[in-house]
């Protein structure tokens, strides 16, 4: 029996720390509810009166760029909403220096065939709600992006 001890020890003690780490592996793997995924963020949009949303929407519009195959040419124009009205100030001194370039080379690396369809515009417009809103100041944000006008032309 006193032969036996020393592994029987050294079993018991192999199962704990085997169960143990099981344990700490399911809870990181499988239990991971604490953390909200950044891609799955979504925003909420509050229902705004017509005087407060045009209050807290800016333009752009005739945005003109080729596409990634040089074949086809866009004109568009963009509504964004913000958060408050001194966001859409913000917004609109950084417009043309910082957001226009954004959208610029977010188009030009797109196809036409990436941009036909609802689904295509739905893709664009949440990329770009993505890119621009790290470049607002802290605690002011974009809140919805949304194309007024395309057009998709082939040259």
């Amino acid at each position: 029996m006193k032969k036996m001890l020393p592994w029987l020890v050294t079993t018991l003690l192999a199962i704990t720390l085997i169960a143990i780490v099981s344990i700490i592996m399911y809870k990181s793997f499988f239990n991971d509810t604490d953390k909200p995924d950044p891609e799955k963020a979504s925003v909420t949009v509050k229902h705004l009166s017509a005087d407060e949303l045009v209050s807290v929407t800016s333009e752009l519009k005739d945005f003109k760029r080729n596409l990634k195959d040089s074949d086809y040419v866009v004109v568009m124009s963009f509504a964004f909403q913000l958060d408050s009205k001194k966001t859409k100030e913000d917004f609109d001194k950084i417009l043309e220096i910082e957001v226009r370039p954004i959208i610029n080379r977010t188009v030009a690396d797109l196809t036409a065939a990436e941009l036909n369809g609802s689904e295509g515009e739905d893709m664009l417009e949440s990329k770009l709600l993505n890119l621009i809103n790290p470049i607002l100041p802290e605690g002011k944000k974009l809140v919805k992006v949304e194309i007024t006008n395309f057009i998709m032309q082939q040259l």
